[in-house]
């Protein structure tokens, strides 16, 4: 692959996913569409040996405008790397650590998918079951049928609920405690995006619905199914669900958030200000985004899951399928890159590979491996803007350095 498509792929697919479009927008002109993104395979390709001055060279500098902390850890049979820069806490500069927990973000989804998947190998529940069966109510009747595996893959056409755009919106509601039942219901007042099957669109709705059908199907909350099916069994002991708690249990990070001068509690970092959003409740992004939990903890899980340890072999494989259908975006002239819980990546030379990341604010983190192990990635940044759509270019160089 030449660098500049491996750039434009791996900014598109594993840097912090945008923002949640709540409502449809104008379609744009043909000259405003990019021509699709198609990068080939190689199955001759292999990973290379591990590069450390890139991978050194990718958390430099920290603390620093963009960000003020960064963990970094590489693994597989090709060896081994860690890394660790920047400041725990910008008031006292007390060093940042690598055995820190930290906010995962949407890496979650991938937890909430294996759950449901592990439901499937139990035979409680099959990917072609109608939400509307095991959740009578929950959606409209004017909805159609929604299967179950499209709720995985983002092919549901459920929609998002409409909500302030703003920072300031966000900063003033941070410790409003959500149910699922509250967002759920707030979302489906907006109709449906498309016929459920046809098209991708990648949305937190899949996954508070995904959560909502476990504690259905299992009669036990979503936070204990994960805990006793997969943060325990795997052996990730400093990783939790924390509920309605906004805090973070135990050593950590701050996590912080660029704002206007002004703006309320702002505190001046470099030429700028930010406001610290540490604390802050998870409960409106729940089993999409809420896991809580360290970078050798991850690392643990990746290696579990691929091997076949968390999610039995038979059952496995939607996590690494691409459903063939185009996003639901602007252009429409994109194929889908979301599996069930993850995302298929191409990288450079070739070389195939599957992971998730995540954004909250103050916090981004991402895990990823090729299937066969031989390269696996997980980092945390403590980005001072986590949600910017394509602007974290620090996320973006620590993974071209983990895989290239």
């Amino acid at each position: 692959m030449k660098p500049a498509a491996a750039c434009l792929a791996l900014a598109t697919l594993l840097v912090a996913t945008p923002a949640q479009a709540a409502t449809p927008t104008q379609a744009p002109t043909p000259s405003a569409c990019p021509p699709p993104v198609v990068v080939q395979p190689d199955p001759a390709a292999s990973i290379p040996p591990i590069n450390s001055a890139a991978l050194q060279q990718s958390i430099a500098g920290l603390p620093a405008a963009d960000a003020t902390a960064a963990i970094v850890r590489v693994g597989g049979s090709k060896g081994s790397w860690k890394g660790m820069t920047g400041v725990a806490d910008l008031t006292t500069q007390r060093k940042a650590s690598a055995r820190v927990r930290f906010r995962a973000g949407s890496v979650t989804k991938i937890f909430t998918t294996a759950v449901v998947l592990q439901l499937v190998a139990e035979g409680m529940i099959s990917l072609d079951d109608a939400v509307q069966d095991h959740l009578p109510g929950l959606l409209p009747d004017s909805y159609p049928k929604v299967q179950v595996g499209q709720l995985l893959n983002h092919t549901s056409g459920l929609p998002a609920p409409t909500l302030p755009k703003t920072f300031d919106w966000v900063y003033q509601t941070r410790f409003k405690t959500w149910t699922p039942q509250e967002y759920v219901a707030l979302a489906v007042q907006n109709p449906i995006e498309f016929r459920p099957g046809t098209r991708q669109h990648y949305l937190n709705i899949n996954t508070f619905v995904a959560g909502m059908l476990v504690e259905k199907v299992t009669g036990r909350s979503y936070e204990h199914e994960v805990t006793t099916r997969i943060l325990r069994p795997v052996g990730m002991r400093d990783s939790y669900l924390p509920g309605t708690s906004p805090r973070i249990r135990g050593p950590h990070h701050k996590g912080y958030q660029v704002v206007p001068a002004g703006f309320e509690n702002a505190i001046a970092y470099g030429d700028g200000h930010v406001v610290d959003m540490t604390a802050t409740s998870v409960t409106s992004t729940w089993a999409s985004g809420d896991l809580i939990a360290t970078a050798a903890d991850l690392e643990k899980f990746v290696k579990a899951l691929f091997s076949g340890k968390v999610v039995p072999p038979a059952q496995l494989e939607p996590m690494f399928t691409v459903p063939e259908v185009m996003m639901h975006d602007k252009c429409g002239n994109q194929p889908a890159s979301y599996t069930s819980g993850m995302t298929r990546l191409v990288l450079p030379g070739g070389i195939v590979a599957y992971g998730k990341t995540g954004a909250r604010y103050g916090y981004a983190a991402g895990v990823g491996a090729t299937r066969d192990l031989s390269r696996t990635l997980v980092y945390s940044v403590n980005s001072t803007d986590a949600k910017a759509s394509g602007q974290n270019q620090r996320t973006l160089r620590i993974a071209l350095a983990a895989f290239s």
